[in-house]
């Protein structure tokens, strides 16, 4: 056999028929850990929220909601949106929801240094005061969270970018 024909002769041997069908190959399929992440995805779709919420934040530091009623035991949806245009950098925006009790002052202090977890305090004490929280949003973005709040009471709720917290808090009640 000539080289060319040879070669070519290889090639088709060695294209498997999945291939020649057009269906996925190996490296197209996806790997078992993607199939689990998309499983948890459809898991989470399925769990509908029995109240949903969307509070708005932007550059002037203010959210358009500063209390919010919610029914206890119910599942909540809360999207933030950030409606600014300033970079993520100076006016990155997120929603902390505390437990009932949690001190709104203290638990911003700790905060605020904590630059390399988007200003989530990472300590114990700080992480069991925590409800809820989104992640820290640039312009243009939102987030989701889904949670359900078990005792009626107040909860607050804060940004914890840098200084935000002065303006940006406000209340959710469960009844």
């Amino acid at each position: 056999m000539k080289p060319f024909t040879t070669t070519l002769l290889v090639a088709a041997l060695t294209l498997s028929p999945a291939t020649l069908l057009g269906e996925p190959t190996t490296a197209e399929a996806p790997s078992p850990k993607d199939a689990t992440a998309e499983k948890k995805e459809e898991i989470k779709e399925e769990k509908k929220a029995d109240v949903e919420i969307v509070v708005s934040c932007n550059d002037a530091m203010q959210f358009d909601k500063k209390e919010i009623e919610v029914p206890v035991g119910k599942v909540i949806k809360l999207t933030l949106k950030n409606v600014g245009k300033a970079p993520k950098i100076a006016m990155g925006h997120n929603l902390v929801i505390l437990n009932k009790g949690a001190d709104l002052q203290a638990w911003a202090m700790k905060a605020m240094p904590a630059k390399e977890t988007d200003f989530i305090p990472a300590d114990e004490e700080s992480q069991k005061a925590i409800l809820a929280y989104t992640k820290l949003l640039g312009p243009e973005e939102e987030d989701s969270i889904t949670f359900t709040i078990k005792e009626a009471g107040d909860y607050e709720f804060l940004c914890s970018f840098p200084g935000h917290f002065a303006l940006m808090k406000g209340k959710i009640t469960a009844k």
